[in-house]
């Protein structure tokens, strides 16, 4: 089958990418390079480098004529996105739009999209959260993706595009960048190894459920193997605390830095963790990489940067 990854350059995206030609599918990858890396991208997959926003995007559609598109481009730095909302919808919303336009009209028969277990529930209710709970989001990135995922319903019932919606929780691993604002554990280690002060934001209570790459891309294969057409949370179920982050972190690079705490930051949640009871019912996924040994797996992947 012929796929189209956008973001096929960047963390999850091309880990995604590398799994697919695995299994013998034929790929194409669309990604500007703004955040990914040419290096990520698997040598046996047909690049373009190109935005999502641009009006190149059909003529890629138009020549590939992919069946399946995997949507993993986005700006997803949660604060960048209190920072500048319009800049966030125009990557994430205007971005999707374009990006289904050019489904339709090219005969693209289903879209997975990345969406956020983390950003798009806000201040949980329950823990773990549940995709039958309330969507709140308390940033605009958390609100571009909510409304993406209200577009992508608008589309299949008008124009009969089929798609899965995947819910992460905080994906973690090799490939991740640590330059950035978004990705603690990339940038908690990346600052430990190099012999520099981590700040944890606020009191480093809040906690998040740490997913590990090779589990995520374990979870799209499956919807996509499956062939349903639904929205799943992916995660663990399990809260880590940033502190508790930090000290596992320190285990595992040897580093003997102290805590540090600065400013807390608008638009972050104080808890977040969700249930991935829905696919494991469903398609029998479950996550099989603890947080240490996936923190372990890291570590070790950024000494041999």
């Amino acid at each position: 089958m012929k796929v189209l990854v956008t973001g096929g350059a960047g963390f999850i995206g091309s880990h995604l990418v590398d799994r697919l030609i695995k299994e013998g599918h034929d790929v194409v990858v669309v990604d500007n390079l703004s955040t990914g890396k040419r290096k990520n991208i698997n040598r046996e997959a047909n690049f373009y480098k190109a935005d999502i926003l641009g009006w190149r995007l059909e003529r890629i559609f138009h020549k590939e004529k992919p069946r399946l598109v995997c949507h993993y481009a986005a700006q997803m730095d949660v604060r960048k996105s209190v920072q500048d909302p319009m800049f966030d919808a125009k990557s994430n919303i205007l971005g999707l739009l374009n990006l289904l336009e050019a489904s339709v009209k090219n005969g693209v028969q289903r879209v997975i999209f990345a969406s956020s277990g983390g950003a798009i529930y806000g201040e949980q209710e329950s823990f773990p959260a549940t995709e039958e709970d309330p969507t709140r989001p308390l940033s605009p990135y958390g609100v571009s993706k909510l409304a993406s995922e209200q577009y992508l319903y608008y589309y299949q019932k008008n124009s009969g595009l089929d798609y899965s919606v995947l819910r992460f929780a905080n994906v973690y691993g090799p490939r991740q960048n640590p330059s950035g604002e978004a990705g603690v554990v990339a940038i908690f280690t990346k600052k430990l190894l190099d012999e520099e002060q981590p700040i944890i934001n606020g009191n480093g209570m809040q906690t998040r459920d740490y997913v590990f790459v090779d589990d995520v891309i374990d979870a799209n294969m499956a919807v996509i193997n499956g062939d349903v057409n639904d929205t799943f949370n992916v995660g663990t179920g399990r809260e880590t605390s940033v502190n508790e982050l930090f000290s596992n972190l320190l285990n595992q690079t040897g580093s003997k830095a102290k805590p540090f705490h600065g400013m807390e930051k608008k638009g972050e949640q104080r808890r977040s963790c969700i249930s991935a009871g829905k696919i494991n019912r469903l398609l029998g996924w479950e996550p099989r990489v603890s947080l240490k040994e996936g923190l372990i797996k890291t570590v070790h992947y950024m000494k041999g940067k």
